[in-house]
């Protein structure tokens, strides 16, 4: 036995030295370039970069867009993965193959479709023109509205595979004993199908929540300068302004709510587990 031990760490030595490397010493340099200061360590940078109003609102944009957009997705997720895991084995692989679809597709080709849909002169302005509702054409393009519309877009289906996923490992016999219990499909819902599937639940927010924030293509195409979120402002911190120490503290930021998302969703499914 000690010999196979030995035999799976040297193994396994490899891929720890890679991840190592690649992230974590990376990550580390980051946080402290972030908590560094002419007179040693502290959290300055910090409350400089919160004292500044319009990083503040650039936060709270952030913050509001990625949970909006985490619930949009887990309440379209749910509906989409009910209704695929309903249907008969081959249907299911036909419907799973389609939501898989988008991600082999570029998100700047993704997120560019956009601007013809939501343009002056693009498909929804020409229903609305067209049907009477408005006289002038709506300024969809450059709104929180466009960014939250191609981020949901952007990251549905990682929510629906993982729901689809938790819901075939879901007991086949617990919604019929329900309804014969006299439950209807509202509290099936919430009382037996979101408590036994919230693993899904909570993989798929945090992929949806990590990816909403993080996101630069559809904040920068959909948004531009009217819209600014923490990814773009990143950006623009280091290719325009050159200020790499604003900068580190952006990316802690976004890396700090990575991981808080993930805490509350997996605190929220174990207080609901209880």
């Amino acid at each position: 036995m000690f010999e196979d031990r030995r035999i799976g760490i040297a193994l396994a030595a490899p891929a720890v030295l890679f991840v190592m490397l690649a992230f974590l010493l990376p990550v580390g340099i980051l946080l402290s370039g972030s908590v560094t200061t002419p007179g040693g360590w502290g959290i300055s940078r910090f409350t400089t970069f919160f004292a500044e109003p319009l990083y503040q609102e650039v936060v709270w944009r952030t913050l509001r867009l990625g949970a909006l957009v985490t619930l949009a997705s887990a309440a379209i997720g749910y509906a989409a993965a009910l209704a695929i895991v309903d249907t008969s084995p081959a249907t299911k692989g036909r419907l799973v193959g389609l939501f898989i679809l988008p991600l082999m597709i570029s998100p700047v080709a993704r997120t560019y479709a956009w601007i013809v849909i939501l343009g002056r002169t693009g498909l929804v302005n020409q229903v609305v023109t067209g049907l009477g509702l408005s006289d002038e054409p709506l300024r969809l393009l450059f709104t929180e509205t466009a960014v939250f519309i191609g981020l949901v877009q952007l990251f549905l289906p990682l929510m629906v595979l993982s729901l689809v996923s938790a819901l075939e490992n879901l007991p086949a016999d617990v919604v019929p004993a329900a309804r014969v219990l006299g439950a209807n499909w509202i509290a099936v819902f919430f009382r037996v199908i979101l408590p036994l599937t919230r693993e899904g639940l909570v993989i798929g927010g945090t992929l949806v929540f990590t990816g909403a924030v993080t996101a630069y293509i559809t904040p920068a195409v959909l948004g531009g300068s009217k819209v600014l979120m923490l990814e773009t402002l990143l950006y623009q911190r280091v290719s325009v302004a050159n200020d790499y120490v604003s900068a580190s503290v952006i990316a802690v930021i976004l890396i700090a709510m990575s991981v808080a998302a993930n805490a509350l969703l997996k605190r929220a499914a174990a207080a609901r587990k209880r």
